[in-house]
This record gives C-alpha cells, sequence and structure tokens, in this order.
C-alpha cells in the first residue's frame, strides 16, 4: 500500500462495468481524489474495467477504463472499490471477483456496495467476516455459509473488506475515507454529520477541522 504512481500519490482502484450503480461510490470517490479545497489529497482514482472496452452506468454515463482486470495488481493499489451493478450474479464478473480475493490475500481493502456484496458472497469472501448487504435471505440465495455473520447496519468493516447496502453510499463513503485516512477522524465526523443532516452547525464544524488539517499540510 506504500505504492506511489508517477505523480507521488497512491491509487485507489474504482470497478467499473456495465449497469453499474454511479452514484453508489460518488462521495467516497470524489472525496478521495479531492478531499475539499486546499486540502492535497494522497491518492488517485482510477478506472478498472474488464478490459478497456468503454462501459456504459445505469445513469447512461459512458467511462473509458483507465486500465483492465489483468493490469491491475494489488501491490500497487490502496484499496479496490466495487460498485453495484445488475451483473453480479454473472460470470462475467467472476474475473473481478477473483481479483477481489487476491487482494484480500494481500491484505490490501476492497470495497463492495448493493450488487457487489452478492458477488463476494458467492466467491466465500464473508463466511468469516461481519458484514452487511441489501437483504440476508438475498445473500442466502448466493450459497454462502455466512448469514450468521450479517448484521443489520448502513455499512460494515472487518477484516479488510468494506459492505454496505443499497441505501448507504454515504456510511460506504465513511468507512473507506476512515480506512484510507483522508481525514482526520473528528473531520470526518463533522463531514459525515453535515451530508447526514445538512444542519450548518456541521459546517462550520467541518470548515474548522478542514482549516486545522490545512494548517498541518503547510506545515509539513
Amino acid at each position: 500500500m506504500n505504492f506511489k504512481n508517477h505523480n507521488g500519490l497512491s491509487d485507489v482502484h474504482l470497478f467499473v462495468l456495465d449497469s453499474m450503480a454511479d452514484w453508489e461510490p460518488a462521495f467516497a470517490i470524489a472525496h478521495i481524489n479531492r478531499p475539499a479545497p486546499g486540502i492535497a489529497s494522497k491518492y488517485c482514482v482510477k478506472t478498472v474495467g474488464i478490459d478497456r472496452k468503454i462501459i456504459r452506468s445505469m445513469g447512461g454515463i459512458t467511462i473509458q477504463p483507465d486500465m483492465s482486470l489483468d493490469e491491475l495488481v494489488p501491490e500497487q493499489s490502496s484499496m479496490l472499490i466495487l460498485p453495484g451493478s445488475d451483473l453480479w450474479t454473472d460470470t462475467i464478473t467472476d474475473a473481478a471477483l477473483a481479483k477481489a480475493k487476491d487482494f484480500v490475500d494481500s491484505g490490501v481493502p476492497v470495497a463492495a456496495i448493493c450488487g457487489a456484496v452478492f458477488g463476494l458472497a458467492r466467491v466465500g469472501l464473508l463466511g468469516d467476516r461481519r458484514h452487511t448487504g441489501n437483504d440476508p435471505n438475498w445473500l442466502a440465495s448466493s450459497g454462502y455459509r455466512g448469514m450468521a455473520n450479517y448484521v443489520q447496519q448502513p455499512a460494515v468493516e472487518d477484516d479488510g473488506i468494506i459492505t454496505a447496502s443499497v441505501t448507504s453510499s454515504l456510511e460506504f463513503a465513511k468507512l473507506i475515507l476512515g480506512r484510507l485516512g483522508v481525514f482526520s477522524l473528528s473531520t470526518l465526523e463533522a463531514w459525515y454529520n453535515l451530508y447526514k443532516t445538512g444542519n450548518p452547525e456541521y459546517y462550520f464544524e467541518f470548515m474548522e477541522a478542514l482549516s486545522h488539517e490545512e494548517a498541518k499540510q503547510v506545515i509539513s
């Protein structure tokens, strides 16, 4: 996870595929790539496709992947993010799930939301980890044996894997940003409270926390 690209940044990889739920990783990747005005990022988001062919998201956005799965190695990544899609029950995603297993085995975190959680379940990555998802019975239809470890929470992190339900993109992002250390814990909490509640009190709290982080970056 110490690998740096030619710009001196660490890469975070977003898997992109046809029918991907483009809103689900949006909070996370936006703040990974650009934490906030005045705060320099330590990371660069790169998109990864099954191959380099253009994909079309659920929202109709076309994306040209930066690289293919064959080019992706865990040692050159800080995290693999898997968004939801209609295709996670299909064998077409098997190569992405095999790559996710490589990441976990290498100690590089994987974050999955919505249908991608089903994918992790069907390849056995959730059998011994606390996890959540859209519905435990739906996950059970994958044939996995992890229902005893299912928890009714918006998002969960355990042993290198982050999981979240379809309605929890904000909580998904909070765990991802926390795992990557994009913000300090106090700044992250203020950020989350602002977006969750819209309360102006948290806006000022977030801005104050950011000013401290900006000052630390200047000093360092």
